[in-house]
């Protein structure tokens, strides 16, 4: 299941998706924690602008990297290759995608959270 958004990147459209499978995907493809990495990342954009990006090169490297497991998920005729993916593309701006992606991921929580609460146990007879 999960949730879908189209961005335009570079005149594409690009389709992302998030489900419960990114974390697992993420962790496995990359060794690191979703959850973390969106929080800092979200955290180091919100005190930014793009004039006045301070970003490290591991900043966006995350962002790259959460960017291509969700595109990828959404599409899996994406390269596998990560830097490939990349190179389809002339710019491809954080400060444009990563809000809509962090905004589509807590989509996704909401969703999961309130499928959670409509879930009934069996009753056991």
């Amino acid at each position: 299941m999960g949730m879908m958004k189209v961005i335009e990147i570079d005149g594409q459209k690009v389709a992302f998706k998030a489900s419960a499978a990114i974390p697992r995907i993420y962790r496995l493809k990359f060794q690191r924690d979703i959850y973390k990495d969106l929080k800092a990342l979200e955290k180091s954009i919100g005190q930014s602008d793009e004039k006045e990006s301070s970003l490290d090169m591991f900043s966006l490297e995350m962002f790259e990297n959460i960017a291509f497991v969700m595109a990828k998920h959404a599409d899996a005729s994406i390269p596998d290759n990560l830097e490939e993916w990349l190179d389809s593309f002339n710019t491809f701006s954080i400060y444009q995608i990563l809000p809509q992606l962090i905004e589509l991921w807590g989509l996704n929580i909401q969703t999961d959270v309130a499928s959670k609460k409509n879930f009934v146990l069996p009753s056991g007879k």
